[in-house]
């Protein structure tokens, strides 16, 4: 008796001590890589309820939700108390650098797991705050409510509205991906919307010397035009957002004329633009930051396009934070060089999966 009492002390202290282990395996990851974490068990978990609490403290009133937030980090009374003040006033909601989206994707896991009604009711809200922050023009600005400076330009930066519309479609769709399915008039608004935004991307997909390319970082909301963003991100043409918004364009079954023009007209572009031969080398610090970036010749590696481009000529161009157009990489800064992504390489999935696409609609291919 006292052998398996001493076998049943020691068998919990395991399961105790692999229970803990697995949850600070989970809360140490990053807020955006526990977003993305396979559906399962640990959204039922207790650790993953206590984490669903601060998401939706968090949540402001208006539906939406401020960006740049590690939400699995336990919160003092004091900050829960200034996050329920903070709710009414729809500060900070923003879909910039995955916000909103990615909270809405973690409640969906959790009922998915949990069926508490309180995360779809959030998870609801989020959809009516996307519907209402869409310009009737079909953009998303970067924040809403509306905040001053280019933050109400239409923002395909770091692919927000394509963030949004992906989330729309797979509604649309009824695909699965989220647990939660909006009623059927909300559903209906889903559709108007998502027309509206591939309305929107194909109105600002901009023309050079009267041929169709790609697009910028962010579009005026009112005239459609390439858009200023921070000193360094100048109007241009985007090797990184402009990918992005073509696969969720060739995500569209049975895609209209004006979309089949569109991704036609952006293939041929990131095919023109493609650099060949030149790699770029890193070296990092002891905390695993990035201190050194060097574009090396090789004839070998892989292709990589520019961050951002001229609108005239297609000439990759680099930025220190006044502003100031330099067209080597070597003669900016060591902040802004190391600390930006000015080569990208997005555009390889376009090219990757653009035959395919082209055969199957038997798109005649633009050269």
């Amino acid at each position: 008796m006292k052998y398996f009492k001493q076998l049943s002390i020691i068998t919990f202290s395991i399961l105790f001590f692999v229970s803990s282990l697995m949850s600070a395996q989970v809360l140490n990851k990053s807020w955006q890589k526990i977003t993305r974490m396979d559906d399962g068990e640990w959204f039922a978990s207790d650790e993953a309820k206590a984490v669903a609490e601060n998401v939706l403290l968090y949540q402001r009133e208006i539906g939406g939700w401020p960006k740049n937030i590690q939400m699995q980090k336990p919160l003092s009374t004091e900050e829960k108390q200034e996050l329920q003040a903070l709710k009414s006033t729809g500060k900070g909601a923003t879909t910039d650098n995955g916000a909103t989206i990615q909270e809405m994707v973690f409640l969906s896991k959790m009922y998915r797991q949990t069926k508490n009604e309180t995360y779809k009711k959030a998870f609801l809200k989020g959809v009516d705050y996307v519907l209402e922050a869409q310009y009737d023009n079909g953009g998303w600005p970067q924040f809403y409510p509306l905040k001053k400076g280019y933050y109400t330009h239409i923002t395909y930066n770091d692919n927000s509205m394509v963030n949004i519309m992906e989330l729309l479609k797979e509604l649309r769709d009824d695909s699965g991906v989220y647990a939660i399915k909006p009623d059927s008039k909300t559903i209906e608004k889903i559709k108007v919307a998502f027309d509206k935004g591939v309305d929107c991307i194909i109105k600002t997909q901009y023309k050079q010397n009267g041929v169709l390319t790609a697009w910028c970082a962010q579009h005026d909301e009112n005239t459609f035009e390439p858009a200023k963003a921070r000193a360094y991100e100048l109007p241009s043409l985007s090797g990184a957002e402009s990918a992005k918004i073509v696969l969720l364009l060739m995500s569209i079954e049975n895609p209209s004329e004006e979309v089949i023009i569109a991704v036609n007209a952006a293939h041929a572009w990131f095919k023109k633009v493609m650099i060949t031969g030149l790699r770029e080398d890193r070296e990092y610090n002891d905390k695993g930051k990035v201190s050194k970036k060097t574009m090396v010749k090789d004839p070998d590696a892989k292709p990589i396009w520019a961050r951002f481009m001229e609108l005239d000529d297609n000439k990759p161009f680099f930025c220190d934070r006044d502003g100031i157009k330099k067209y080597d990489i070597s003669e900016i800064g060591e902040e802004r060089r190391n600390g930006y992504a000015w080569y990208v390489n997005e555009p390889k999935e376009v090219m990757k999966k653009y035959d395919r696409w082209s055969d199957k609609y038997n798109v005649k291919k633009k050269d």
